[in-house]
């Protein structure tokens, strides 16, 4: 089994997607986390100076989608058909656009404050009909079991409602979807575990 270590900061973020890839496949790593004070001088020393990064036996791996990416295909969570993989990296690339359109680093607060609200006001409802639509009537968003998709959903998910409460309440089946994965036990175990944090 190679050793793996996950650098990012104390925060869910753009980790917690890896984590819950660990956490349900019950993969043993280093879970090292670096406080904001501390990043500017471990910055240069990161290949690429973003975070996270996953070192796999000493190879270091980074972006959090590739990362994401090579732990559902180690884990078998990356859809079962080569046409599946490509539809759960789509719905995987649509959500992720979303989440990074957010000005996270801005720091005019009331400028930060404008584009947040527009994007939760004005964007936000056609992504998550047309996840909605996607979704229809299945239990998982690809093909009959879960899929790294479906946990991204829920990790974004998590900090949409964190910004604005009751966002998704007309989408009782992408709610369902969120409180599937979150009761799966090894996903429901980390939850409860992980640190606390705002993000």
């Amino acid at each position: 089994m190679p050793h793996y270590k996950l650098t990012y900061f104390n925060l869910r973020g753009r980790a917690e997607i890896s984590r819950y890839l660990f956490a349900y496949s019950s993969i043993e790593y280093e879970d090292y986390r670096i406080e904001q004070a501390d990043w500017p001088k471990i910055k240069p020393t990161i290949p690429f100076g973003k975070i996270p990064i996953l070192e796999v036996d000493g190879v270091i791996l980074h972006q959090s989608l590739a990362i994401g990416r090579y732990l559902a295909r180690k884990t078998g969570l990356a859809g079962e058909t080569p046409l599946d993989q490509a539809l759960v990296d789509a719905i995987v690339a649509t959500i992720d656009d979303f989440m990074s359109a957010f000005p996270w680093a801005e720091k005019s607060p009331d400028k930060k404050q404008k584009v947040f609200n527009d994007l939760l006001t004005n964007t936000a409802p056609g992504l998550l009909q047309d996840l909605d639509n996607f979704l229809g009537d299945k239990e998982w968003l690809v093909g009959k079991s879960v899929t790294w998709a479906d946990f991204y959903w829920e990790v974004c998910s998590t900090t949409l409602l964190y910004l604005k409460p009751g966002l998704i309440d007309d989408h009782p089946k992408l709610l369902a979807l969120k409180n599937r994965v979150k009761a799966l036990p090894a996903i429901a175990t980390w939850i409860q575990q992980r640190p606390e944090t705002t993000l």
